[in-house]
């Protein structure tokens, strides 16, 4: 009986402690976009830089990002919004080229940022932006891809983007 109870007590430490657990990311690549869902109400899926994932708009935290087919003048154009009630992005600039872009966006190291805006419009390929959280934390995203067409009907936008955040709240990205 005591052989029994010590080959479980071994196999159950062996197991927990091979329990592997990832840390979140802090940059990466992802997509978001403006397809719309429903249970009780409707919601859609936009981007948390704290989590690193898409999250609901009925989660709490809600995503840092969404995006949105803006149709009021023509052509509709795709603009990236957040509903932490502060004005929260800032253009590092619009780029001619992916390399130029991407040189931008890797060269990015600290955020001064004296004026904020309150969404991103238009939103476009190859531009660098900053984005403020509500509680102060900073990322840095460069726009990748977008779509923005009509699918059965209905106005579809899509947007990729690589993105680093900056965790510690510091104003300085690794």
């Amino acid at each position: 009986m005591k052989r029994a109870a010590l080959i479980i007590l071994v196999f159950a430490v062996l197991v927990t402690g091979c329990t592997k657990t990832e840390d979140t990311r802090i940059k990466g690549t992802d997509t978001i976009d403006n397809i719309t869902y429903q249970s009780t109400t409707y919601y859609v899926y936009g981007f948390s830089f704290a989590n690193a994932k898409l999250v609901s708009t009925l989660e709490n935290p809600g995503p840092d990002i969404i995006i949105y087919v803006n149709q009021d003048t023509p052509p509709p154009r795709l603009t990236l919004q957040s509903n932490n009630l502060n004005p929260s992005f800032f253009k590092v600039g619009a780029f001619p080229d992916e390399a130029s872009a991407i040189s931008a966006f890797d060269n990015l190291k600290t955020v001064s940022v004296s004026q904020w805006q309150d969404m991103v419009d238009p939103l476009e390929v190859n531009q660098v932006w900053i984005f403020r959280t509500s509680n102060d934390h900073y990322a840095k995203f460069r726009i990748m891809s977008t779509v923005n067409e009509t699918r059965e009907g209905v106005a579809y936008g899509e947007c990729s983007f690589q993105w680093a955040y900056q965790a510690d709240g510091s104003t300085t990205f690794n």
